[in-house]
């Protein structure tokens, strides 16, 4: 190297724009204040760190030490007879095939384990050996007992009784916890699915046996020289993801919502102008209800609000970010700081006194924004630890709930007096209504008498509703934060679809304004408006985190029950769709959905491009499996009437895709129809 060389300066990192970083005002305004500060963030290590464009197509292999072989597409595509193969031989398709059931694998094994935490929760609750949980919903206790096939009468003396709610809770409990590794059988929760879904998973042979094997039957096909066949290698994707989401994740919402309380409608706020300087803030991130249910108990105390006064706070201002904030807002009514992308930017504020975290979608660059600010930054979660020395880790033990909680809570007040003078808060934020799920919905839609979703069906086939769309999933730094989810929803409620939300997408929304009943007069179609006037409803229903797309899959199985609308959920005009997708558990959640017969569209990439033949196996002829198949479409306009088109077309086929004529009748019309 010569001298000249030697002494040439490093460049300079390259910085994002915040403006074509995002369309939220607050989180222009922090990605600015970060740079002024030099501090980076995930959008300036976006610039400064472009994706692989062959991992993105999916066909590198890295599943043993030959490689890793990476199977560029050629320019201009495959003509002729795709001869790529890695060392092994392992095709293209075989090498997309493994890569993305991996990612299926990953993405279940993070929601199940999620489920297992709960469930060992769960389960020392009903044995009595845990005394700061409590089963706050003994109705939903008694409906999951059922589908789990727990008696919840028992006969004395020729006499049917209900059976102590105890021995239900403590057989409910166990037979939950079996699920994740029974040694035969299958999962329960399939059942719940329409019979005629049911057997067209039996026909294809991917009913699941339990949790746990599936993920691990994943990893076994995708190790070197074990399974090299993309379309049973799918089988297996298949299988695992239906674990996934009619197994760990419906049974981590159903649990959850015994021990913490059924989600009804609750209004809140969104955006980091939750935050307030005159008070303690607490941002509470992560996915695992367990910790954050006792966090807001211990902040909620008499005695903690006294302490926190007594160092000069007028209170405590909890707020969540990703999914935990989700689990806060929709039982507690607790305001969301923001979606995964503006995890650093709450640090950045300079106004959070402690940041909590537990497992999943966390930034471990957390650590170093927290060492620019007086931020404590405290992992509790055994799984989830940090390796940086500015991380206090405080292990949470659900047997000492409280105490843990109240600890960090005090920790977070003691810090409050140790505060910098430069306090940024955004004052943006947006009024929410969130916590819909399968009973709410009932009751806003069907009424306490009548009991089902034929309301729901009704509108949809008299053409008010022109279909229904789960928006869902993550944020992504590749694409500009939070357009693509709005444009999308906004495309879809103005067509008269009415959109179910989860995970970020639901905070995404929230933050709009989209989460309220005044907004269907401004963003929606005639019919949909209509509807969400007389009924009082958002056109966009959050219904929680991202294991609560589970929800999903029932309240679309109550419109099959209810209906009118087929015999199936591939019958439904119905579609999903996860327009910046980033995480593996996106992969899983979209292939439960797909394998439940629900077409569903990626946006920002989709990690099969490199595989031609593969892709086109996801995206076609999967439905001829099961009623549902992938498809991609990065334009959101596009993305949106992709699913619109699918919408109806169903309705065609359903014969509802002309109106119905709307009659005005009287008393004697109405007698003869009860006639």
């Amino acid at each position: 190297m010569t001298e000249e060389k030697a002494k040439k300066p490093a460049k300079a990192p390259k910085l994002a724009d915040p403006v074509a970083s995002s369309i939220d005002v607050a989180t222009q305004q922090l990605i600015a204040r970060a740079q002024e500060l030099g501090i980076d963030t995930v959008w300036d290590r976006a610039e400064n760190m472009k994706p692989c464009a062959i991992g993105m197509q999916g066909t590198c292999c890295k599943n043993c030490s030959m490689g890793p072989c990476r199977l560029p597409l050629p320019k201009g595509g495959i003509e002729g007879e795709d001869t790529r193969k890695g060392l092994c031989g392992a095709t293209a398709n075989t090498i997309a095939a493994r890569n993305f059931i991996r990612m299926v694998a990953g993405g279940a094994a993070a929601h199940s384990d999620h489920g297992r935490c709960v469930a060992e929760v769960f389960r020392s609750v009903a044995r009595k050996e845990n005394h700061d949980y409590k089963i706050k919903d003994t109705i939903k206790l008694k409906a999951v007992a059922e589908a789990l096939n727990v008696a919840i009468t028992v006969e004395v003396d020729g006499e049917v009784v209900d059976r102590d709610i105890d021995e239900i809770a403590l057989e409910t409990a166990e037979v939950a916890y079996g699920e994740w590794g029974k040694p035969e059988g299958e999962i329960i929760y399939l059942k719940r699915a329409p019979e005629a879904l049911y057997e067209k998973w039996k026909k294809a042979g991917v009913l699941p046996r339990n949790i746990d094997r599936e993920i691990v039957e994943i990893m076994h096909r995708t190790h070197m020289g074990v399974d090299q066949d993309y379309k049973n290698l799918m089988k297996q994707g298949a299988r695992a993801s239906l674990a996934d989401g009619w197994g760990g994740s419906m049974l981590a919402t159903d649990l959850q919502d015994i021990l913490f309380g059924t989600p009804y409608p609750v209004q809140s706020e969104a955006n980091l102008g939750i935050m307030k300087e005159d008070h303690v803030n607490i941002i509470v991130h992560g996915h695992e209800p367990i910790l954050s249910e006792m966090i807001i108990a211990a902040s909620q105390d008499p005695e903690i609000l006294d302490y926190a006064k007594s160092k000069g706070a007028k209170g405590i201002q909890l707020g969540g970010i990703c999914c935990t904030a989700n689990e806060m807002l929709q039982r507690h009514g607790v305001p969301v700081a923001g979606t995964f992308l503006q995890q650093e930017l709450a640090i950045i504020t300079g106004a959070c006194d402690a940041m909590v975290v537990d497992i999943q979608c966390i930034f471990q660059n957390l650590a170093n924004v927290a060492k620019c600010f007086h931020t404590k930054l405290i992992t509790t979660h055994p799984i989830a630890r940090m390796e940086q020395n500015n991380v206090l880790h405080i292990e949470f033990d659900e047997h000492h709930a409280m105490d843990d909680a109240v600890r960090i809570v005090k920790m977070a007040i003691d810090n409050f007096e140790n505060r910098g003078a430069e306090v940024m808060i955004p004052q943006q934020k947006a009024t929410q209504v969130a916590g819909f799920g399968v009973e709410s919905i009932l009751y806003h839609l069907g009424g306490t008498f009548r009991g089902t979703y034929y309301t729901l069906n009704d509108n949809i086939i008299n053409g008010r509703i022109r279909g229904i769309a789960g928006v869902v999933g993550c944020n992504n730094a590749r694409t500009r934060h939070n357009e693509s989810h709005i444009t999308i929803v906004k495309e879809l409620i103005k067509n008269d679809v009415i959109v179910l939300t989860t995970g970020c997408n639901g905070i995404a929304c929230a933050m709009e304004g989209l989460l309220t009943p005044e907004a269907g007069a401004v963003y929606c179609g005639p019919g949909l408006a209509e509807v969400c006037e007389t009924v009082g409803i958002p056109p966009v229903l959050h219904l929680g985190s991202c294991v609560d797309n589970s929800r999903i899959l029932l309240a679309a199985t109550e419109v099959v029950k209810a209906g009118g609308l087929g015999k199936d959920i591939c019958d439904l005009p119905a579609a999903g769709s996860a327009p910046e997708w980033m995480s593996e558990k996106a992969i899983s959640i979209g292939q439960y959905f797909v394998t439940s017969g629900v077409y569903t569209v990626f946006g920002y990439t989709f990690p099969t491009a490199g595989a031609p033949v593969f892709e086109d196996y996801l995206f076609n002829e999967m439905e001829k499996l099961y009623g549902g198949m992938w498809d991609f479409e990065a334009d959101p306009i596009k993305h949106a009437h992709k699913m619109i088109a699918h919408i109806d077309a169903k309705r065609k086929a359903l014969g509802i895709d002309k109106a119905r004529e709307r009659v005005l009748m009287d008393m004697a019309d109405r007698q003869a129809l009860e006639a």
